[in-house]
């Protein structure tokens, strides 16, 4: 039986919630290039997807973290899955916005959090990590503690790693880059010879151009 961060990778390429193409990368909002997209709301137009992600972020909190008081979603890509979460442990919810709304009563926080609440950040991707830990801070500001964060997937970027470490947020999440690879190549979605583009990126993902894995050839 495959281990979870494998199967889950080979259910996100078959709805192509990761997509693939070395040959012909995609432009990041940042303005990276890059052979790898995600987009981790499609998993919510699949039922089965959807559910085996809601049943393992469970699993991974209870095995990792234990009971929390309250879990938060971090806006937007994670607000649908945080709530299916919320609501399979029957324990409060609230969602943390980019930026405070700028009308009405400008909530950073939409939702109740009480002080001394113990809070589990669900997360759909990590990429550099900057957008997930700015909600750990307005969540700590709040005067509640973060126990933890779990994800869906994660790129591994060694930036990402350390801004955890320094923050001191434990990361868990149920697949990831490398496990990625490992079942792009067993199904064939991708050639083998893709791969050194497709790790080249990785090393250095904010540099990278198509021409980079030639030039270290």
């Amino acid at each position: 039986m495959k281990q979870i961060d494998r199967l889950l990778a080979q259910k996100l390429l078959h709805i192509s919630a990761i997509v693939l193409q070395p040959e012909n990368p995609f432009t990041w909002a940042s303005g990276w290039n890059s052979p790898i997209y995600t987009d981790n709301r499609k998993t919510l137009s699949y039922p089965d997807v959807r559910t085996f992600i809601k049943i393992e972020l469970c699993r991974l909190i209870m095995e990792t973290f234990g009971a929390p008081d309250a879990i938060a979603g971090v806006a937007t890509g994670a607000i649908a899955q945080g709530a299916l979460v919320a609501d399979e442990l029957s324990v409060p919810y609230a969602y943390v916005r980019s930026t405070p709304k700028d009308h009405g009563l400008e909530n950073l926080i939409e939702g109740n959090l009480r002080p001394g609440q113990k809070v589990i950040v669900v997360e759909d991707l990590i990429s550099t990590g900057a957008s997930s830990l700015k909600v750990v801070e307005a969540i700590r500001n709040a005067g509640c503690e973060v126990i933890g964060m779990v994800a869906i997937f994660t790129y591994d970027f060694p930036e990402a790693i350390k801004a955890f470490k320094d923050a001191k947020v434990k990361l868990v999440t149920l697949s990831n880059y490398n496990a990625l690879l490992e079942e792009a190549v067993a199904t064939n979605y991708i050639r083998k010879t893709d791969l050194e583009t497709l790790k080249e990126w990785r090393k250095n993902p904010s540099e990278w151009t198509p021409d980079s894995a030639k030039e270290v050839e």
